[in-house]
């Protein structure tokens, strides 16, 4: 069974070992008690939505961006658990658009652009 609490404990573990800091200096920016950093980590415990929003101001990462992180992590463990039970691989469930690119809008600032498309058919990522 994969737990999602244990693939978002690797990847805030990661996230931090990546910048050089000790638990103890994210447990203080954060807030929170060193030992319960720890066992978030671990996978010990579940991160209630504040809680990652404070790891996530004191890691500088935007929470957008340590969510996709464990999303690719669940896939790749959803994958790897298909194969070992000989399962086939689903195929996407949706087509993808390559790519979307708008340089302007009249009269919208550029932070807020709404574009308009089958649901089943977008993914937008920013550039």
């Amino acid at each position: 069974m994969i737990l999602l609490r244990r693939l978002l404990g690797d990847v805030l573990r990661r996230q931090r070992q990546r910048q050089g800091r000790t638990l103890r200096e994210v447990s203080s920016s954060a807030r929170v008690s060193l030992g319960y950093l720890s066992e978030v980590e671990r996978g010990q415990k579940e991160a209630s939505s504040e809680l990652l929003s404070a790891i996530c101001d004191a890691l500088d990462v935007r929470m957008s961006e340590l969510m996709r992180e464990v999303s690719d992590e669940l896939s790749l463990a959803e994958l790897a658990q298909s194969a070992a039970a000989n399962e086939p691989v689903p195929a996407p469930v949706r087509p993808m658009l390559n790519s979307v690119s708008v340089t302007s809008v009249a009269g919208v600032p550029p932070e807020r652009v709404t574009i308009k498309a089958p649901a089943e058919a977008v993914d937008v990522v920013a550039a």
